[in-house]
């Protein structure tokens, strides 16, 4: 009987160790749900800017053969690629002692770069002043007035003229140091920056006491400049670039982009090429802008307008952000290996193509950046990995980009089935 005590003895061990093992197994086994991170909550607002999805953009993938992927900036807190610049922007200028807490921040834009700044104004105690042209998609002027900034429209003039948007912003600026250097040294007495005058500039009525332009503690002004200021082109060198980078673990062969003020386009390029000299990276440029002229022939007009049999106005385009008539300080930064052209008729297509098959509710810029990467695609062939910017959602171009009535005005009406508008299908 003694040995049958002894392997029972064995096996009640064995099923012990068994047992435990298997505990301890289950409990080291992943969970399928989720744990939250380790990291530390973001610090405010200002800590959830930046460091975005990178997302591969599958219907375009498998159409090319090429990895198509896409930066989601309409993830930042203002919806956004220009969340970088205004945080960049302002942190320079306030380091620098050029604007100060109690502030307030010009800028001309046409609608991202003036939210953006909206946003994060107010995380370093300032106000913000936008000047924005009044053919700009209305939403985005109510979202600026919800946002708490001042806004001026005016009609889309030549950057040369006085009262184009850009210029009219540097001049608020002016008027608001003029503003608080006044007050600081006649509070009692001073009423305006023009002593209780009224100014109308290109359409928008001046007037201080109507429209608040400038609090009486107003501690200065300061012109953002984000065409020429290079804090745009530092902003996209030393983040969004260097995130590119490693969210591919340097795995990319192109990065193509439109350009406005050319700080996205400049900085990532230089960054990426600074990396991997083999990187091609591209500019897409939608109609009425003189980019792709720039960079493929050297100079800014087309052989039509050589010829003075230019077609279309330069500011008739529905693509909004992207495309300008001149070189901007930010923009020569850029290292571009070629560039590529689109149309409105293809952003509209392209914007409802991706909504359809893979859910993405983009604007206007996003949809040209798209069509970019698939001409990219085109043009190396398949097997390539090629990285593009979501700059912002549908969302601020509802009156105009996604307006049913508005684009059947121009001709504009999607009606593609998928991509043969881009001779892929």
């Amino acid at each position: 009987m003694a040995p049958v005590r002894t392997t029972g003895a064995v096996v009640a061990a064995i099923s012990v160790t068994m047992a435990l093992l298997s505990l301890f197994l289950y409990k080291s086994k992943p969970s399928s749900k989720k744990l939250p991170s380790k990291k530390n909550p973001r610090n405010g607002l200002l800590g959830a800017i930046g460091n975005t999805p990178l997302i591969r953009i599958n219907s375009l993938s498998e159409a090319t053969g090429c990895e198509i992927l896409g930066k989601c900036e309409f993830l930042n807190p203002g919806g956004s690629v220009k969340d970088r610049v205004a945080v960049k922007i302002i942190e320079e200028a306030l380091e620098s002692g050029d604007l100060a807490p109690g502030g307030v921040v010009t800028e001309g834009s046409v609608g991202s770069t003036a939210i953006s700044l909206a946003t994060v104004a107010p995380a370093y105690g300032c106000k913000c002043h936008v000047v924005i042209p009044d053919d700009v998609a209305i939403e985005k002027s109510q979202i600026l007035e919800a946002l708490g900034a001042t806004v001026e429209r005016v009609r889309p003039v030549s950057i040369t003229h006085r009262d184009h948007f850009v210029n009219v912003a540097k001049r608020r600026a002016s008027e608001a140091n003029e503003f608080a250097l006044k007050h600081r040294k006649d509070d009692a007495n001073q009423k305006g920056v023009a002593n209780g005058t009224t100014e109308k500039t290109n359409g928008f009525q001046y007037d201080e006491e109507k429209q608040s332009l400038f609090s009486r503690n107003c501690t200065g002004g300061y012109f953002a400049d984000q065409f020429e200021n290079l804090a745009n082109f530092r902003a996209h060198y030393e983040a969004t670039g260097p995130e590119i980078w490693e969210q591919t673990g340097g795995n990319v062969d192109v990065f193509v982009a439109g350009a406005g003020t050319g700080g996205t386009l400049a900085g990532v390029s230089k960054f990426l090429q600074e990396r991997n000299s083999n990187i091609k990276c591209f500019l897409i440029d939608p109609p009425g802008s003189g980019l792709f002229n720039k960079v493929t022939r050297g100079v800014m007009y087309t052989r039509e307008e050589a010829e003075g049999q230019r077609l279309k106005n330069p500011f008739d385009t529905i693509t909004e952000g992207i495309g300008i008539n001149r070189i901007t300080k930010n923009f020569m930064m850029a290292k571009l290996d070629g560039a590529f052209r689109g149309t409105d008729k293809e952003a509209v297509e392209m914007s409802r193509f991706l909504m359809k098959n893979d859910g993405l509710f983009l604007g206007s810029s996003s949809a040209m950046n798209c069509i970019g990467a698939v001409r990219a695609a085109q043009s190396i062939g398949p097997g390539h990995t090629i990285v593009t910017i979501l700059c912002d959602s549908g969302m601020r171009h509802l009156s105009k980009f996604f307006c049913a009535d508005y684009l059947s005005q121009y001709g504009l009406t999607p009606s593609a089935s998928g991509l043969e508008f881009l001779g892929v299908g």
